[in-house]
């Protein structure tokens, strides 16, 4: 059963740019380790009729947008397998001194796929 990490954060859009660096660095790095499929959104249509809106619920501030994510794997363990070998990676690389967007509003989980493949 496929398995995705899916996140949402708040990025300032004079960020974007470099969150854009990183994310495509995250990409290279998640794929290299057996990631199936890896997707960085940015908000585009956030003013929804119906629902609640990210912005609402990211408290976006001034000048931020929303950033939806997610990582496909082939399984929960296969996640953790390779998000372990991720992680030991950017410990060798060294984490970004100034990270993009405010890590503390990031919204994270790991989900199992109820519809689709």
């Amino acid at each position: 059963m496929r398995y995705i990490d899916g996140y949402v954060l708040p990025v300032p859009k004079k960020n974007l740019k470099a969150y854009l660096r990183m994310a495509q660095m995250g990409e290279k790095m998640w794929r290299r380790h057996g990631a199936l499929d890896y997707k960085e959104c940015v908000g585009d249509d956030l003013k929804t009729k119906w629902g609640t809106p990210f912005s609402r619920t990211m408290k976006l501030k001034p000048g931020e947008t929303v950033v939806f994510s997610y990582i496909v794997f082939k399984s929960r363990a296969h996640r953790d397998r390779v998000n372990a070998k991720v992680m030991k990676g950017m410990t060798n690389i060294g984490a970004p001194k100034d990270m993009p967007f405010e890590m503390k509003r990031m919204v994270y989980g790991g989900f199992k796929v109820l519809v689709g493949a």
